[in-house]
């Protein structure tokens, strides 16, 4: 088997999950479950990033230790991924002790490289960005409060002695691992982003403070701790063994195929992590993609607005299965896309009451009302039976160049094309009327229709399996397929005549507003 190692972002947990989290998840999930069922061995990292600034002064306004708020507010974020059927391998913690030893090993072989010096830091830092910024990049409100241009965030002026990464000295090395590279960013709006960015020249990185001790001590400096996104980024590492680089999951899993983040750290991930690795020696992951923000009806979502969606009761209200497909058709993956319960309620009653749980109803119990649940046997199969097959049968390899590109939204708009076209074929063959006619061949057409629909059914079902893994596996469940008959391998494998299905039910309800 060959491996694929997938990772998610590490969240700060000094709030509350929120929407935009769960869209990540459910994007990373997919495309680890789409792997595996194409036969990958595959290792899906997760987790969340305790250290910083940010964590230290939640904890302070909460009354409680930071270690405390780290370890609840963390457990809240498991839970939740694991209320959305999230299959990671691991949910990585940054205060972990591996993780300790990765950050300290990576911080090592960068200072053995040469590209750690100590220096002072004096310019602007952003708390809730963890971020420094230069004063071409900040602004003064009419209040007298300065913030960054780019986030909104307030800004203190901080100056320590710290230690600083040779950025400045990577600059060419970067932009020749991006032309050389053209995919190692996505989409390619912040690929040329980024380009810009570095061809504008990078300055030294300070990595490390001491205004603070919640984090990663230096090796050797210990008044030191590590600025939070060298520890953060090196949990890629971590969740694969590092730094044991001799180690069969690391030697297995390393790099990375793709880091899945948000838009608004896409600078960390493609210009100081790649430079980092540079530094220590280590490969480069194959793969960054950035996707976009979730909004509120076109706003974007803030405790200040009060238009914040709590993911646990949109699951309660909606289900798992429909918000995770609701967030991955809505938006064209890579675009920010809005939110609303209109929206939803349409993807629901339409989509999946409709088009796909509909047609299976009537099918499934035609079959179990005129052949006792038995899969019929089909006669010839006409032109009309042989373009709907042929629309099915050529799905997987349209749906595996989407994922492939992280374009999960054109993978189940093509599955709903083709269920679009079932669902005409269906009303088209009026198999209600064959089913009454005394004629032969009528009875041959109808069985034949039946065992059609039912056949692109199970194609359908095999391939939103990723997206929708409870439902899809009551529907192939209803078709009657064994276990060993749901990975992608099975797609080409027709569905077997004399299949005994089970008394039909309704995979998707219509959601009724209460």
């Amino acid at each position: 088997m060959r491996p694929y190692y997938v990772t998610t972002a590490i969240t700060y947990p000094n709030a509350a999950p929120h929407l935009g989290h769960v869209y990540e998840y459910i994007a990373t999930d997919a495309i680890a479950r789409f792997k595996r069922l194409e036969g990958f061995d595959v290792r899906f990292l997760t987790g969340t990033d305790e250290h910083g600034l940010k964590m230290a002064e939640a904890a302070a306004a909460e009354g409680v230790s930071t270690a405390e708020l780290a370890r609840r507010n963390s457990d809240v974020f498991q839970r939740l991924q694991e209320r959305l059927n999230i299959s990671f391998d691991r949910f990585i913690r940054t205060t972990d002790p591996d993780h300790h030893e990765a950050s300290k090993a990576i911080w090592q072989r960068m200072a053995d490289a040469g590209d750690i010096y100590l220096d002072t830091y004096s310019g602007w830092y952003s708390v809730r960005d963890e971020r420094f910024f230069v004063e071409s990049e900040t602004r003064v409100l009419d209040d007298g409060t300065r913030v960054a241009t780019e986030t909104g965030a307030p800004l203190i002026w901080t100056e320590e002695q710290t230690y600083f990464f040779r950025l400045s000295a990577y600059t060419d090395k970067l932009l020749a691992h991006y032309e050389a590279n053209p995919d190692f960013i996505g989409p390619e709006v912040r690929r040329n982003e980024v380009v810009s960015f570095v061809s504008g020249g990078l300055r030294d990185l300070s990595i490390s403070r001491t205004s603070f001790d919640w984090g990663i001590p230096v090796p050797d400096h210990p008044d030191h701790v590590m600025y939070v996104w060298v520890d953060a980024l090196t949990n890629y590492l971590t969740g694969v063994g590092y730094p044991d680089t001799d180690s069969e999951l690391f030697r297995r899993y390393w790099p990375a195929d793709l880091h899945m983040i948000g838009k608004d750290i896409i600078r960390f991930h493609a210009v100081y992590w790649p430079a980092f690795l540079m530094s220590a020696g280590i490969e480069l992951p194959r793969r960054i993609f950035a996707h976009g923000f979730l909004l509120n009806r076109g706003e974007k979502m803030s405790k200040s607005v009060g238009n914040v969606i709590d993911p646990v009761s949109l699951v309660e209200r909606f289900g798992v299965d429909q918000v995770r497909y609701f967030l991955l058709r809505e938006v064209p993956f890579g675009q920010d896309g809005s939110y609303s319960d209109e929206a939803i309620i349409t993807r629901i009653n339409t989509d999946l009451a409709n088009e796909l749980g509909n047609l299976a109803q009537r099918s499934l119990s035609m079959v179990a009302k005129n052949f006792d649940g038995i899969v019929p046997a089909p006669g010839e199969f006409s032109a009309d039976d042989a373009e709907l097959l042929a629309i099915a049968d050529g799905l997987l390899e349209q749906v595996r160049a989407h994922f492939d590109g992280q374009a999960m939204h054109l993978a189940l708009e093509a599955i709903w094309l083709m269920l679009g076209a079932a669902n005409k074929y269906f009303s088209a063959q009026q198999p209600w009327v064959l089913r009454k006619s005394e004629s032969e061949s009528d009875q041959i057409r109808f069985r034949t229709v039946l065992y059609v629909t039912c056949e692109v059914l199970r194609i359908a079902a095999l391939l939103i399996q990723p997206v929708l893994p409870e439902s899809a596996a009551k529907l192939l469940d209803l078709l009657g397929q064994p276990a060993d008959q749901r990975t992608f391998a099975a797609v080409g494998t027709r569905l077997a005549p004399g299949t005994v299905l089970p008394p039909p039910a309704a995979v998707f309800p219509r959601y009724q507003t209460p």
